[in-house]
């Protein structure tokens, strides 16, 4: 009860919460849960998205597999309580260079191809995304081109 009534009085603009080591996690947790929200957007988490997940929090956040699932299952928790994805988004903006933003939205383009089709709730939802991280429209196509590329 008492950890419940901590983390809805924590803030993510609260500079305590960005130093060390509860800074990177609320960082990887955040990013998760764009990519969670992704995934889910067609209406199907399947088990390729979700290695593809786990691959960008192992590879990006330097994450052990054990770490990088108990990260998705916090941002899997935040989601459920979230009512928009403008919290994530914000935590993002205040810690990320425009590059690990742009990295972000790869990592976005590689869930949304993991099943092998963009989706039209995909589309709309990478736009939107894009759109809260700050990144122009060219930096999201060179973005999916990158993606679509390798």
């Amino acid at each position: 009860m008492i950890d419940t009534f901590k983390k809805l009085f924590s803030r993510a603009d609260d500079p305590r919460a960005t130093e060390g080591g509860a800074g990177r996690h609320r960082i990887a947790v955040a990013t998760c849960a764009l990519l969670l929200e992704m995934a889910a957007v067609d209406g199907e988490f399947s088990g390729e998205e979700q290695d593809v997940i786990l691959h960008a929090l192992t590879s990006t956040h330097g994450l052990g597999a054990d770490e990088a699932r108990s990260i998705m299952e916090a941002a899997r928790a935040e989601l459920e309580g979230s009512i928009d994805l403008w919290q994530f988004a914000r935590i993002i903006n205040k810690e990320y260079s425009v590059e690990e933003k742009v990295q972000t939205i790869e990592a976005v383009w590689r869930v949304i191809y993991a099943d092998g089709r963009l989706d039209g709730h995909e589309d709309h939802l990478v736009h939107r995304l894009a759109d809260l991280l700050r990144l122009s429209h060219s930096q999201l196509i060179e973005a999916k081109l990158r993606v679509k590329n390798s």
